[in-house]
């Protein structure tokens, strides 16, 4: 199983793990992990379960697609790195993921 890790504003580390196949907010969802809302349950019409991917894994995770753009340009904390948790598919590829969480959900 994939495994990944998720950074609070604050600093606290939460490393899971991630069924493949599911999403990187779905494993967040199911492994209790504070600061990810998800209130729209991953239909990318919300953008309450943003993340910043580390620079090391941008490539691999890729870039939103127009629908996510969307969403995340409604976001005033949008960064560079920005993607919507919900639309990052996990897959063993992704295995040591880190994504930064926001202050705040939008």
């Amino acid at each position: 199983m994939p495994k990944i890790t998720y950074i609070e504003h604050s600093g606290t580390q939460h490393t899971v793990e991630a069924d493949s196949g599911s999403s990187v907010m779905q494993a967040a969802i199911d492994n209790l992990v504070p600061g990810i809302d998800a209130d729209c349950g991953g239909e990318c019409s919300c953008a309450t379960c943003h993340v910043m991917v580390h620079a090391d894994w941008t490539a691999q995770v890729g870039k939103p697609g127009e629908s996510e753009e969307s969403m995340l340009d409604l976001n005033p904390e949008r960064q560079p790195n920005s993607r919507l948790s919900c639309q990052i598919k996990v897959d063993d590829s992704l295995d040591g993921l880190v994504v930064q969480l926001p202050e705040f959900q939008f």
